[in-house]
């Protein structure tokens, strides 16, 4: 398939700026991302491409005073995965009990949970803050003989990791095929057998017995559009973790889980983004 390579130039040019840019390319279709002089490349499949989403992306840009500009041209063929193994990821411990890893990686840390994750794609490796605040949650939440929802699982990161603090099933759901594919792929290399991958979006949850734990990590629209459908996939006492947003719009997650019947826990945030943990009474 062809890919388009995009140089964006940021100003100012800051990791946090470029980590941004990252998050919000890829809710467009951008798949990978490198590190550029003053910005990042990014990779999009050209059929996928859509230059008026590039455009109210960029002018609906979250960071105020931010000036980008972009230079496209059509990539050459070339290995992914051994781009990614170049050029980005590298082997992540969080929270000092889980690695983050692939098979590629020589002298891998130790810790009490290792994941293996094919590279293919730029969120879910562990290294975007939103994926590393899930995680956190997870190594210290109560996840033994739980029901467990993954909703926009991406790479199932963290649906292997619920699955191997002791999840009774682990659903995982992604509206991506090519997410669905890659899940199973990671699946497979940790030897999980108790997650179930199904490609849809929240109104697949339709009918689906309740969850006892959920996970969301997509963007705040979407969290706000389909947090009525979680909220139904669950029953007293389950618990719902959200993140792929700014710290400037918990209040307003607090307020539509608050209308919703949602008990407001704790919010924890990492370089400009946050999650939330909620309760149903």
């Amino acid at each position: 398939m062809k890919y388009l390579e995009f140089t964006f130039h940021t100003l100012p040019c800051t990791e946090t700026v470029n980590d941004v840019l990252a998050a919000v390319l890829g809710d467009i279709g951008f798949e990978s991302f490198t590190e550029a002089e003053e910005g990042i490349k990014a990779y999009i499949q050209e059929k996928l491409f859509d230059e008026e989403a590039l455009k109210t992306a960029l002018d609906d840009f979250p960071i105020s005073d931010t000036r980008i500009t972009y230079a496209a041209t059509e990539a050459e063929d070339k290995d992914w995965n051994e781009e990614w193994e170049k050029n980005f990821f590298q082997p992540i411990v969080i929270g000092h009990r889980c690695v983050i890893h692939s098979t590629f990686h020589k002298n891998v840390p130790q810790a009490e949970y290792d994941i293996i994750i094919n590279p293919q794609m730029a969120f879910g490796t562990g290294h975007h803050q939103t994926t590393s605040l899930i995680i956190e949650a997870l190594l210290d939440a109560d996840v033994e003989g739980k029901t467990v929802l993954d909703m926009g699982c991406g790479t199932s990161i963290l649906a292997i990791l619920a699955a191997m603090r002791g999840a009774r099933s682990v659903t995982a759901v992604d509206i991506d095929d090519w997410c669905v594919e890659n899940s199973k792929d990671n699946v497979r290399l940790n030897n999980i057998r108790n997650i179930s991958i199904e490609q849809g979006d929240a109104s697949s949850l339709e009918g689906k017995p309740p969850f006892d734990l959920l996970i969301a990590n997509i963007n705040r629209n979407v969290l706000l559009n389909d947090m009525p459908a979680y909220i139904r996939a669950m029953h007293p006492g389950s618990e719902i973790y959200m993140s792929g947003f700014y710290t400037d719009d918990i209040p307003l997650l607090q307020e539509k889980a608050r209308e919703l019947g949602l008990q407001f826990m704790e919010a924890k945030e990492k370089e400009h983004w946050a999650m939330a943990k909620f309760i149903l009474p």
